[in-house]
């Protein structure tokens, strides 16, 4: 082979001219490579541990307040300040710890302990409420609030029994993190009690898990003592940490967050700064782990020269002048591609080979255009439906949260009329909002009329009383959720005289012969005219479900009120049930009796009928399915 002949020089420059690039740009892009994952790595790592730290900060702030409601709770701080204790002081504590407990989920358990009277009250997930009198509050308290700060975070530890011996082995020990106030007497700093809220370190964890791989990364959540909040190192929960990497501005806290390389990894912070607390997130990622895409593309790339290799030799040996122009004329048209022309008009070169290439090239770009489109459409809507169901969820929990600030300020100000009006109508929006609740009882129902009759009160300035006349021991009866309100709604809408002062509302419940539960709402409004009554009554005979949809309904929905059958309270699934079914989805008896047959099946009756020279009464007749247990409901009025 001779090397002034152009298949030599072909061949000679060939192979110069695809190994030295390829060689280079090999390590130019692996160097890139790596440099880019880190930085798309560190940027992610950056976001997610920002969101997480909002999660976070989120958490321990509802935990604060939850923990204030010693103070807000006008009842309860009354108790602390004068120490004196009876059935109904005790039950208000009780209730009190109870909303505390619920204030932030995987709360394990909450301790109070009131200075005046020496009484200790806990309140667990499985052991119940426990007191005791005349003792001395948990030794490690003042440990953490006994001077100083009035709040303190207790770092992860296996949970106490805070003096309760009885609590062990029905309430078993957990690890969890623990809140800690000392309760004051406002304005001065005598101190009347404590009060402990114990969180489960599950609760940290299902939001740590969101933000690192566990089978290669390592995540910590440290506060600014040292000591290990969170770790999937059990044996360092709790104790100070001593790793190497631990130090500098990340132990001082100087700044809000950040990152360095260390022993092979890349540790990203980011601070969590809560009213109560000062922590700080922590990710290890080691580096292996973000360049292992760069590793597997270098010998990618190696098994590629190796191949391109053979196939330069190859091809340079038949390469024709023949094919040099279109060769030229499709690299134009990728030289416009790269340059940023996605719309290059590509002619067809031919039918051999080179032809096929533009050919497939024009295919490729076509393709391309119309799923860079797509793509964009998809995006647009996946942005718009999140938006949605960020607003959906943010807009009811804000409108009561913002409820009860105004009703604090009332309080504050010494108007303690519209305070209870705004804590009737927190109440009434907490109950609407609840669509986690699988048992709704009678006593619940019940709770919710008193809020809404309490606002019809201040609406129609005391021109009706309202009585109750229920049972103890059908306080547990269950039934389907916002069921009595319509019913109670209708005489106001309908019945009662805006002009009299005299009105009357009843409501008896009793349980028949035959085991159904009666519930019975009179009222002495005006009586409902005969033809509307005989339409009424046929439209409530008319409310049926074909047992083919209650077949198709989920599987929730069942004829023997077991507890799957209360899947129903979720009022878009109801919506969705009442449609399929072939009843129409409105607000008011129908859809009451359609509901009470969703759940009881064709049992339950609804009856409407006038009462003596005026009045209306509307009769309810279901399954009676009482729930086992439970304090005698306190709250409603009896009359």
């Amino acid at each position: 082979m001779k090397f002034n002949s152009m298949r030599t020089k072909l061949i000679v420059f060939m192979l110069f001219a695809t190994i030295v690039p390829i060689v280079t740009t090999m390590i130019v892009s692996y160097s890139y490579t790596t440099h880019s994952m880190k930085e798309r790595a560190l940027e992610d790592t950056q976001n997610l541990l920002y969101q997480g730290q909002r999660n976070v900060t989120g958490v321990l702030e509802e935990l604060s307040l939850g923990s204030l409601n010693v103070y807000s709770d006008a009842e309860l701080y009354r108790q602390l300040q004068t120490g004196l204790a009876d059935f109904q002081t005790d039950s208000r504590v009780f209730a009190a710890m109870s909303y505390m407990k619920s204030s932030v989920p995987d709360v394990h358990q909450v301790y109070l302990y009131a200075s005046l009277g020496k009484r200790a009250t806990i309140v667990t997930n499985v052991a119940g409420a426990k007191r005791a009198n005349d003792i001395e509050p948990f030794s490690e308290l003042d440990a953490y609030v006994g001077s100083g700060e009035s709040t303190a975070l207790q770092p992860t530890h296996r949970s106490q029994t805070y003096g309760f011996s009885s609590l062990q082995p029905e309430q078993p020990s957990e690890m969890v993190f623990t809140l800690h106030r000392r309760i004051e007497r406002i304005p001065s700093n005598e101190k009347l009690g404590y009060v402990s809220i114990d969180v489960k370190l599950s609760l940290l964890a299902d939001i740590a898990l969101q933000l690192y791989d566990r089978s290669e990364e390592d995540l910590y959540v440290i506060d600014k003592s040292g000591n290990v909040i969170f770790a999937d190192d059990e044996a360092l929960l709790g104790k100070p940490l001593k790793a190497a990497w631990y130090g500098g501005a990340l132990a001082r806290g100087d700044e809000e967050g950040g990152h360095f390389e260390q022993d092979g990894a890349l540790f990203v912070y980011e601070r969590v700064q809560a009213s109560i607390t000062d922590w700080t997130i922590v990710k290890r990622i080691p580096t292996s782990y973000l360049i292992r895409e760069a590793n597997q593309a270098a010998v990618i790339n190696l098994l590629l020269l190796a191949l391109s290799l053979v196939v330069i030799v190859t091809a340079t040996v038949v390469v024709s002048l023949r094919i040099t122009a279109p060769v030229k004329q499709l690299v134009r048209y990728m030289n416009q591609v790269q340059a940023g022309n996605l719309n290059v008009p590509i002619q067809p070169s031919g039918n051999d080979e080179i032809g096929l290439v533009v050919g497939r090239f024009r295919s490729m770009m076509d393709t391309i255009n119309n799923f860079i489109l797509r793509e964009y459409k998809l995006e647009l809507a996946n942005k718009t439906n999140q938006l949605r169901a960020l607003q959906a969820q943010i807009n009811p929990h804000f409108l009561n949260n913002t409820i009860q600030i105004i009703g604090t300020l009332a309080l504050e100000l010494g108007v303690p009329r519209i305070y209870a009006l705004l804590s009737a109508l927190a109440r009434m929006m907490r109950y609407s909002m609840d669509n986690e609740s699988k048992t709704i009882t009678l006593r619940d129902e019940l709770a919710h009329l008193k809020a809404y009759v309490e606002l019809q009160r201040e609406r129609y300035e005391n021109r009706f009383e309202f009585q109750v006349e229920v049972a103890d021991s059908l306080l547990g009866a269950e039934m389907p959720k916002m069921l009595l309100q319509p019913v109670i709604e209708n005489y106001f809408k309908h019945g009662m005289d805006k002009s009299a002062e005299d009105g009357r509302l009843t409501l008896r419940a009793r349980q028949r012969e035959d085991g159904l539960l009666e519930i019975i709402v009179e009222n002495n409004g005006a009586a409902i005219p005969q033809k509307r009554l005989s339409e009424l009554r046929r439209e409530l005979a008319g409310v049926q479900f074909r047992e083919d949809a209650i077949d198709e309904a989920p599987a929730g929905v069942l004829h023997d009120g077991s507890e799957a059958s209360h899947a129903q309270d979720d009022s878009a699934l109801q919506y969705v049930k009442l449609a399929q079914a072939g009843a129409e989805p409105k607000i008011g008896l129908n859809n009451v009796l359609a509901r009470m047959r969703m759940v009881y099946g064709d049992e339950a009756r609804l009856e409407v009928e006038n009462i003596g020279p005026k009045g209306v009464k509307i009769t309810l007749i279901m399954k009676s399915m009482l729930e086992k247990g439970g304090d005698p409901y306190e709250g409603v009025n009896r009359g």
